[in-house]
């Protein structure tokens, strides 16, 4: 049993070297190029994670006496495995940022539009701040006002009560 677990090892450590030197070069690749090397890495951390499930089968099938070693090898390979998922989605995210740049054309220099657009969404959040604060305001004075003709409706209904008991 533990030839086999031993064979996943070597198995496991061949592929995380692959998946480590794919994914550095990912974010030098461009286009098509990149997208295979994605999709490449995508597919050899599936085999990883495979091969983990299977070496967990074999540690599993171990006497209990030496089951503590190999126990401890799968949480430093389940470790490696995390920090390959980890640099990976680093990766991928430094790729989509790319990807974003190019469908919306932005070349770097466009920081003077940016500034642009973030002083003409100020100013626009800035006129509506006001207009929020005028309406709060007319809110405020009906409110005032129907409070006065509340009140106003009760005096009459108390002197026409009052009118009612005089006659």
């Amino acid at each position: 049993m533990s030839s086999d677990f031993e064979s996943y090892e070597q198995d496991f450590a061949v592929l995380t070297a692959e998946i480590t030197g794919r994914i550095g070069k990912v974010p030098k690749l461009v286009g098509d190029d990149k997208k295979q090397m994605v999709a490449n890495v995508e597919k050899q951390i599936e085999e990883a994670r495979e091969l983990l499930e299977q070496m967990e089968l074999e540690v599993r099938e171990i006497p209990p006496q030496s089951r503590g070693m190999y126990s401890s090898r799968m949480r430093s390979y389940k470790q490696e495995m995390g920090k390959l998922e980890a640099d990976f989605k680093r990766s991928r995210i430094a790729y989509s940022d790319e990807v974003r740049n190019e469908l919306l054309g932005d070349d770097g220099n466009s920081s003077e539009n940016q500034r642009a657009h973030l002083l003409d969404n100020t100013e626009r959040l800035e006129r509506s701040s006001r207009r929020l604060e005028a309406g709060y305001q007319i809110a405020v004075e009906t409110e005032q006002i129907g409070q006065e003709m509340l009140e106003n409706l009760s005096h009459d209904r108390e002197k026409i009560q009052r009118a009612r008991e005089r006659v």
